[in-house]
């Protein structure tokens, strides 16, 4: 293993407040997500294509295991990380009050991370990595500063480099009340003589105005840079907030404009929280990498203004792609998180997890089964309890693999949906109101209300019959209500799959469907996943792969819907598709379970009997399509 990077120190659950503009005793729900100066430089780190680690300490609970789970996801290596038996993780309330105040409040009273010591530190982990970076507040304990000063010590007998966020926090020195977690700044002889003493081993300095104050011990900017380069030769970075950034080498000049400085980005700032930590992860991607100091303050600075316009930290923080988009395209909003192009960019670069091909058993219809039932109450009773049984013949297939999944509802499927989340399944959910044409939403209209409650990562799934022979009018409507489901699904978190299904309003041609995905692109829908119909030609399915390869290259694909089709059309259709780009493959319901519910709902069948005709029928399925796409692969 060779490593970029390996950051050292705090690990917390921020949960922030999702009211902006309200006093955080006002706030009534948080958003989740990791935190802490130097987990959030990893997580940065690893979006910008480093190698990132990070060592601390996380609890053996809920919010150390979603730290860990979260950073896995993220690329950050997690072997550093130490399960503290007796300790909780480290908590943090934040808000956004107005453009000046941002309150927070640290849950740190004997934390985990707080519990670091040099036992925690790894000699023969240190050395696989190129640099180590510390942070200023790991230097306030003594436990936490012996492990930070091992690690430094290693570092540089081991010809690594050794960074410095001075990130001064003056009331986790014990300087300021729990109440003023927001305060950035304490003249301290204390802590300033301390930090003096961390300086002379450090090739990296970075820290705002404020921050070269505190660890100099000066009172003026010019005396405080000075005075840190008469202590150590390093490079030093200091932070400007909206001015960008100075980078320093060799003599400190007189005229503090002097040094070199990065290109700035005149952004509205939303949240100055985290945006620190975003700042150090862009230049430490240009400097670990040897770019001019010019070209990582610019890359800084552009990855300081995405924090600064977005709400939470990490989370906020670009990936390589996306940036460079930025630094290419620019953008035309003052405010980053208002731009629709780069927004899709963060969102389907920073997915949860990969999903490179896709078999489902679908089974979230209602109308379908409600019509087996011929109104016989007691039959539609034990509807919920088949779904369970058909996630059950899904699990039988699936095996733990990755590339398994559902499609369910929350009308019956409730139970099924439970034991689906127990499984590595992929699992989707439909919001249309079964048959409808135009399209309309089950339940309520407002998606925003009932989206929130969903678990994030559930698939949104939305049905829609649609001809692009449609009166203009029809389609228009219909797409309006495609549009209003992805603006609800990026507003609270969740990908969108749309289906589309035209074969039942006219017919079929090479262009039908590619004319129609062109028209919803048009319209700014961006959705994560196509549900198609099988298409008769492979010009068919190159005209679909030309539109989505050209107007959204980072769709995860389409996946082959079934029709209630017999297994031989299927077949085909499955053959035909194997010629598309974008297609990762099939979402088929009825061909698999309407001969088991047809017989299970008239008591014919046994609940294993049940299980294992529909397991029998998905599994052939599968062996169809994995035969064919290995066909394809030699």
């Amino acid at each position: 293993m060779s490593l970029d990077v390996i950051t050292i120190g705090r690990s917390s659950v921020d949960l922030y407040g999702q009211q902006i503009g309200t006093r955080l005793e006002d706030v009534g729900s948080f958003a989740k997500s990791v935190g802490g100066c130097p987990t959030n430089i990893s997580v940065g780190t690893a979006r910008l294509g480093l190698k990132s680690a990070l060592i601390t300490r996380v609890g053996n609970e809920q919010m150390g295991r979603f730290i860990r789970e979260q950073l896995v996801r993220e690329g950050v290596e997690t072997k550093g990380i130490v399960t503290d038996p007796e300790r909780l993780t480290a908590l943090v309330l934040l808000a956004v009050e107005n453009e000046h105040s941002f309150p927070l409040i640290f849950y740190r009273d004997n934390c985990a991370d707080g519990a670091l010591n040099e036992d925690d530190i790894d000699e023969s982990f240190i050395r696989t990595a190129r640099s180590v970076l510390v942070t200023g507040t790991h230097f306030a304990k003594p436990h936490t500063d012996a492990a930070q000063r091992k690690a430094m010590r290693i570092a540089r007998a081991n010809g690594a480099k050794v960074i410095l966020d001075i990130d001064y926090r003056p009331n986790l020195w014990g300087l300021a009340g729990h109440d003023a977690g927001d305060s950035r700044y304490i003249a301290s002889d204390t802590v300033s003589a301390h930090m003096k003493t961390v300086l002379a081993d450090c090739d990296l300095i970075v820290g705002t105005e404020e921050e070269v104050l505190i660890a100099s011990g000066e009172s003026d900017l010019l005396s405080a840079l000075k005075t840190i380069r008469s202590l150590s030769p390093g490079t030093i970075v200091l932070k400007r907030g909206p001015m960008g950034c100075i980078v320093y080498d060799g003599a400190i000049p007189d005229d503090l404009e002097q040094g070199i400085v990065g290109k700035g980005f005149p952004i509205e700032v939303y949240n100055v929280l985290g945006a620190g930590d975003a700042f150090l992860s862009g230049f430490l991607r240009g400097w670990l990498r040897g770019e001019p100091h010019a070209t990582s303050a610019t890359w800084a600075n552009a990855c300081g203004a995405f924090a600064v316009s977005r709400l939470l930290c990490a989370p906020e923080i670009p990936t390589w792609v996306e940036l460079q988009y930025f630094l290419e395209h620019g953008s035309k909003e003052r405010a980053l998180r208002k731009d629709a192009a780069i927004n899709h960019i963060h969102w389907a670069t920073t997915r949860r997890r990969e999903i490179p091909s896709l078999m489902a058993l679908a089974i979230d219809h209602r109308l379908q089964l409600e019509e087996m039932a011929a109104g016989d109450q007691s039959k539609l009773d034990r509807l919920p309890a088949f779904k369970a049984l058909a996630v059950k013949a899904a699990v039988q297939i699936a095996k733990g693999r990755d590339g398994f999944g559902m499609l369910l509802d929350d009308k019956y499927g409730r139970d099924g949906l439970y034991a689906a989340g127990a499984e590595n399944l992929w699992i989707g959910k439909p919001i249309e109101l079964p048959g409808s044409r135009p399209l309309q939403f089950e339940f309520s209209q407002d998606l925003g209300s009932r989206l929130i409650d969903w678990p994030v990562d559930h698939c949104i799934k939305v049905l829609c019959f649609i001809h692009a022979d449609d009166p203009d009018e029809l389609r228009h409507q219909q797409i309006a209500k495609l549009k209003s489901a992805f603006e609800a699904a990026r507003k609270v978190g969740r990908e969108l799959l749309i289906e589309l299904i035209a074969s039942k309003q006219g017919p079929l041609g090479d262009n039908t469907l590619a004319s129609l995905i062109t028209e919803i692109y048009n319209e700014g829908v961006m959705p994560d996943w196509w549900k198609l119909e099988s298409q008769p030609t492979p010009a068919a399915w190159a005209a679909i792969d030309a539109v989505i390869e050209a107007r959204d290259p980072l769709c995860r694909g389409v996946v082959l819907l079934g029709l209630e089709a017999p297994q031989a059309e299927l077949e085909q259709g499955f053959a035909i598709a194997q010629t598309s780009r974008t297609v990762r493959g099939f979402a088929v319901g009825r061909t698999i379970f309407a001969p088991a519910a047809k017989q299970w709902l008239a008591g014919e069948i046994s609940d294993e009997q049940a299980v294992q005709d529909m397991a029998r029928r998905f599994g052939a399925l599968v062996e169809v399509w994995e035969r064919l796409r290995a066909q394809q692969a030699a």
